[in-house]
């Protein structure tokens, strides 16, 4: 029994050894517990306990809270998209050959992915938020397996990318996503905006978010970009982690198929009823 708890011990000592000192002495980053704590808590919340505390409440309004919110979405994912071009980063990260070793400039390129792929971190645990808006505004027909999904395993794997692969290839990816949130989250303030009483929310909804489906549409053309860019850098050989390349591809395979199935089912010509 001694033999097996000690295995089990170096183990989980190895799992805790990410790819630099430096990256796991931060917050969050010294082994998985916090972030596995953190996604069990938020799964737990928003598929059971927090419907169940629902059931007989009424639903928080969250006006004020919710335009407060995805205003800051706005401006921190901007932020995220033009933080390469403002600091001579995009040229440098374009520049680079795939077998260039990382020194003088591409050490500080490395140091400044790193810093921004940890608060890419923070913002993917802060965005967590969006289904616990929905379960206390009582909108728990939004949460949906593709939502939950996106949610959770966006964390699990910038938490596993910067502990144990924090290549610069990825950081694209983020800059990526960052501005499809540009959109997603105008689209969600402007809904936050909008009156209350069902006729004028119906005519607000039709001048300002008549473009929800271009919205997935985009989000659509996001992950095919994603896909052909990994199959970019393998064909240029980079050296990439097999294991980024088969985890990012997989689930860039599994979210094009859940927006086309949402895309399908939200956007498709329903027959007209002849009476």
């Amino acid at each position: 029994m001694s033999n097996y708890v000690e295995r089990i011990s170096v183990q989980y000592h190895n799992f805790s050894q990410g790819a630099d000192p430096l990256i796991d002495s931060w917050p969050l980053m010294q082994t998985p517990t916090p972030i596995l704590t953190i996604s069990g808590l938020y799964l737990l919340f928003v598929l059971w306990i927090g419907p169940r505390w629902m059931e007989h409440r009424k639903p928080f309004e969250l006006r004020h809270t919710l335009i407060a919110y995805n205003a800051a979405q706005v401006v921190i994912s901007t932020a995220f998209c033009l933080t390469p071009f403002f600091t001579g980063l995009f040229g440098q990260y374009m520049s680079m050959s795939c077998g260039e070793p990382m020194a003088g400039a591409g050490k500080e390129l490395q140091m400044t992915v790193w810093n921004g792929a940890w608060m890419y971190l923070l913002l993917k645990i802060v965005e967590l938020l969006d289904t616990v808006f929905f379960v206390l505004r009582k909108k728990q027909n939004q949460v949906s397996f593709l939502h939950v999904y996106h949610h959770t395993i966006m964390v699990l794997f910038t938490w596993f990318y910067l502990k144990y692969i924090p290549g610069t290839q990825a950081a694209f990816i983020g800059v990526l996503n960052s501005f499809v949130h540009i959109f997603m989250y105008t689209y969600y303030l402007l809904a936050a905006l909008g009156p209350q009483t069902p006729k004028e929310k119906k005519a607000w909804d039709q001048k300002y978010l008549f473009w929800k489906r271009y919205l997935t549409t985009l989000q659509l053309l996001q992950f095919g970009i994603m896909l052909c860019y990994f199959v970019l850098i393998n064909s240029m050989q980079c050296q990439v982690p097999r294991a980024l390349t088969y985890f990012f591809v997989s689930n860039i395979t599994i979210f094009l198929f859940l927006f086309i199935n949402f895309y399908r089912q939200a956007y498709r010509k329903r027959p007209v009823k002849k009476e």
